[in-house]
């Protein structure tokens, strides 16, 4: 039979058919930013101090002197998690008293914060944080619940995948009409539910996907419907009769998720890109949830977070366009891991430019992180293409588990978090160059097409008898990763 690309090479490439596909496809993930990135807000810490009883019998003096001060970017400001001991006060206030004229403040025993917390409502009315009390000793459950919503994304993406296998789709980034039968699991979710339930009755099955399916007199429906779409006419017969029964005839090999790992090359590959997608991962959603701690106001500092990822997106495009991946995603990698190094050099009166290298930051993981898919499916051969992704992006889901912790850090050493995103972005900056370039080479078919990791010795086998000298796959491959 021939390839499903010849078929329907008559659609053209980017039609008004393509085009609708596309932007539908694009509407379908706009709630997901509202999911993914609304704990920047609803988990925020406001600023805190140790609540006063008010039935406690304390002089106006007394009580604005309740609770320890300490330095904080050169400014006084109340200790969130102490208070003096409340009986010790009480009683010096009814013996008249002053502090710090009469009492030393500095030698008064403190204890905790035995009544709750005063948080303050000047940015965030309320929050998880001042719902649940999680500061002092429970801050550490803030991160925790962020990760536990990051856990359930994860769980969302291991179902995908597993429905993915049975019921669609062939997820092809060139040459594909459109992805296939995610439907069934989007219509579960809540808000992106609403939005998939309408475009359920627009978007159709992938016709690839039918077709390894044997479905072709439904593939052919939908070929058919986009050939009209873009005022093509199609060819009276698609598929050849004689062709459907010889395809039919065959059965076709089953693949496991074993088969990521069974190789020592397709082994290497798998592993490096886990790193990868991990790595990026925590920088992404790591920068993306300290926005709040940064200098200045949150919401501001969250909308240029977001509007910083609009180059880096066009940015992506370009570079996957015209340049080889390998390096064009170590450099976004370098950009965002050194600026990130540079923050703690800054001194504190300039936070500006610290925000500005904040910003850098993102814009250089963001791009890394939007070809990191692009490069991953053209590392993996058809067989295993759609595990090989799935493998990569549970390993993202995990990476966004631990980014909270890294973020938490910061209550330790304000620069703690940058200094660890930025090493690991660096580190996998150099990781990425060992991986095989792809960039303008066919897509491999079966894992042993695959391009070989950099700096690995191989022994030749008879299996590897269709790949050149170079590395790269045979010339007679036709579906093309040049875009």
């Amino acid at each position: 039979m021939q390839d499903y690309d010849e078929v329907t090479a008559f659609l053209g490439e980017w039609g008004p058919f393509q085009r609708l596909i596309f932007f539908l496809l694009s509407a379908s993930i706009i709630p997901n930013g509202f999911n993914g990135l609304s704990s920047v807000f609803f988990t925020a810490t406001p600023e805190h101090h140790c609540r006063v009883p008010d039935t406690a019998n304390l002089s106006s003096a007394w009580r604005n002197h309740s609770v320890p001060v300490r330095l904080q970017d050169g400014r006084e400001v109340l200790q969130s998690c102490r208070r003096y001991r409340l009986a010790t006060i009480v009683n010096f206030s009814a013996l008249g008293l002053e502090p710090g004229r009469d009492v030393d403040l500095e030698q008064l025993e403190q204890e905790g914060c035995l009544d709750g917390w005063d948080f303050s409502q000047d940015i965030y009315l309320s929050t998880i944080v001042t719902e649940w009390n999680l500061v002092c000793e429970d801050d550490w459950k803030a991160p925790l619940t962020i990760s536990l919503f990051f856990v359930g994304v994860l769980m969302g993406s291991f179902i995908s995948g597993q429905l993915s296998d049975r019921h669609g789709p062939d997820l092809q980034l060139c040459g594909s009409i459109c992805p296939g039968d995610w439907r069934m699991l989007l219509l579960a979710l809540t808000v992106p539910g609403v939005l998939c339930a309408v475009l359920w009755w627009f978007i159709p099955e992938s016709p690839r996907w039918l077709i390894s399916q044997g479905r072709f007199q439904e593939a052919e429906v939908i070929i058919r419907r986009a050939a009209k779409t873009n005022g093509i006419t199609a060819p009276s017969t698609i598929f050849d009769s004689s062709e459907l029964q010889d395809l039919s005839s065959k059965k076709q090999q089953s693949h496991s998720i074993l088969d990521l790992v069974r190789t020592r090359n397709i082994r290497m590959i798998t592993v490096m890109s886990i790193i990868l997608w991990m790595t990026i991962s925590v920088g992404y959603f790591g920068l993306s949830l300290d926005t709040p701690n940064l200098h200045g106001d949150v919401y501001l500092n969250c909308f240029l977070s977001a509007v910083v990822e609009v180059p880096a997106y066009v940015l992506a495009w370009l570079l996957l366009r015209h340049l080889p991946r390998r390096y064009s995603m170590a450099t976004a990698l370098f950009l965002g891991g050194s600026v990130l190094l540079f923050v703690q050099l800054v001194p504190p009166e300039l936070y500006y430019l610290a925000t500005v290298l904040v910003m850098v930051g993102k814009f250089g993981v963001t791009a890394a992180f939007s070809m990191v898919y692009v490069y991953t499916a053209e590392l993996y051969p058809t067989v295993v293409r759609n595990m090989g992704v799935g493998v990569s992006s549970t390993a993202s889901r995990l990476g966004s588990i631990l980014s909270p912790y890294f973020i938490y850090l910061g209550a330790y050493d304000r620069f703690l978090p940058y200094i660890l995103m930025g090493s690991l972005t660096i580190l996998t900056a150099i990781l990425t160059l060992f991986l095989p370039e792809t960039f303008g080479i066919p897509l491999p078919d079966t894992i042993d097409q695959m391009l070989r990791v950099k700096g690995i010795k191989y022994r030749q086998t008879p299996s590897h008898t269709r790949m050149l000298k170079d590395g790269e796959e045979s010339p007679t491959v036709l579906k093309s990763t040049s875009f």
